[in-house]
């Protein structure tokens, strides 16, 4: 089944919003915060004080939604309405938690299958990966509360409605999450091009977390120090590198293979 997506001007309890559940204004924005609304992500203009945007910085910090401060030029290029300097986006998904998810796994009698995104920003590749992971049976795609995707029409339209189907878990520190599976009994496998061995000589048939890195930085190397493997996709061809959409498929259906043979 497949879900269509329409930007279009709604209202969230007579708040007014326009396009891609984004929200502009000093007061709609914080009538969005009274009205206690799943917010994805707080720009606010560089530079800009007052007293209105502290309460609705200390509010956004105090609640763990990522604020960031941008130049005035990228918040006209959100919208020409008077912004008045802050644009709060609402998400359109609702967040589970990690800490949840692994456990109801297990209660179930299944082997975990989760994948964890660092600093995967694009929204397309986001969505097009919810898509794949949603295919193949994964259980929570892991994204950082900073330096990931926003999860907006574009996202949710690419994901082909998986997004609104597949727990998404959005934590604070990585670190943290990787230990909290590690001691859960999942194996942490990070995929890059700079993987010691190939996928295809992992054991997948046990609970499983796959780390995925952005396509400019890779996987950061704390991460990769927590990993218990660090693998590689192998290619022949004269390219080293893949689209990390395209990679998370691809190791996500090796541990299909792996599961169902």
């Amino acid at each position: 089944m497949s879900f269509n997506y329409y930007f279009c001007t709604i209202e969230i309890n007579n708040i007014r919003c326009m396009n891609n559940n984004m929200f502009f204004g000093l007061h709609p924005v914080e009538e969005l915060i009274k009205a206690e609304k799943e917010i994805e992500k707080i720009f606010v203009q560089t530079g800009l004080r007052s007293p209105q945007i502290s309460e609705i910085v200390h509010y956004a910090r105090t609640h763990n939604i990522p604020v960031q401060y941008v130049p005035l030029e990228k918040l006209n290029r959100l919208t020409r309405k008077n912004h008045q300097g802050v644009v709060a986006f609402v998400c359109p998904i609702s967040y589970q938690l990690i800490e949840e998810v692994v456990p109801m796994v297990y209660d179930e009698g299944r082997m975990p299958f989760i994948v964890i995104l660092d600093r995967v920003t694009d929204v397309r590749n986001f969505g097009a990966i919810a898509r794949t992971c949603y295919a193949a049976g994964v259980d929570a795609i892991v994204i950082p509360s900073r330096g990931s995707a926003l999860i907006n029409g574009d996202a949710m339209k690419t994901s082909a409605g998986a997004l609104s189907r597949i727990n998404v878990c959005r934590v604070e520190n990585i670190k943290d999450t990787i230990d909290f599976l590690k001691s859960s009994g999942v194996k942490i496998v990070s995929i890059s091009e700079k993987g010691k061995r190939n996928i295809w000589e992992s054991d997948f048939k046990v609970p499983v977390a796959i780390m995925m890195g952005s396509e400019e930085d890779g996987i950061s190397e704390a991460y990769l120090k927590r990993s218990d493997e660090h693998l590689l996709i192998p290619m022949p061809g004269d390219i080293d590198s893949l689209n990390v959409s395209v990679a998370t498929g691809i190791i996500s259906f090796e541990v299909v293979r792996q599961r169902m043979g």
